[in-house]
């Protein structure tokens, strides 16, 4: 569906509970030495800007990774997800999220592999970047 746009929702509690799972997948992954392929059919832009005029608008983050991603005491298993969201807003302000694929990206070891596809047209650029 091309009318679609992610940007209204980037950060949600759907995003956080998806990435939170995505995390622990590719840190299970990593278990074995064997490298992997990480495929997203899927990507949509990569990252979003939490203060650009979609997310603005909607206000979705607020209730998802605005939520928890400077809490002390979260659980280990969200450690992988959050470090890669801080990785991305190292001044201590959420400016920006980051999606599955630059999510991967981070957690990925030299030696796995990322195939990204996106199919809007608007995202498929800043995808590349």
């Amino acid at each position: 569906m091309l009318s679609y746009r992610h940007s209204f929702h980037a950060g949600n509690h759907a995003d956080v509970l998806k990435h939170t799972v995505q995390s622990l997948i590719i840190e299970s992954l990593k278990e074995k030495d064997k490298p992997f392929l990480y495929l997203d059919t899927h990507a949509g832009a990569g990252r979003y800007q939490l203060s650009g005029e979609h997310a603005e608008r909607t206000g979705e983050y607020l209730e998802g990774i605005a939520r928890i991603w400077q809490q002390d005491d979260l659980p280990a298993e969200l450690e992988p997800y959050i470090g890669v969201v801080n990785h991305f807003n190292r001044n201590g302000q959420l400016r920006y999220y980051p999606g599955s694929p630059l999510i991967a990206r981070q957690l990925l070891r030299e030696q796995d592999s990322l195939q990204l596809t996106e199919l809007h047209p608007s995202d498929f650029p800043l995808l590349r970047s």
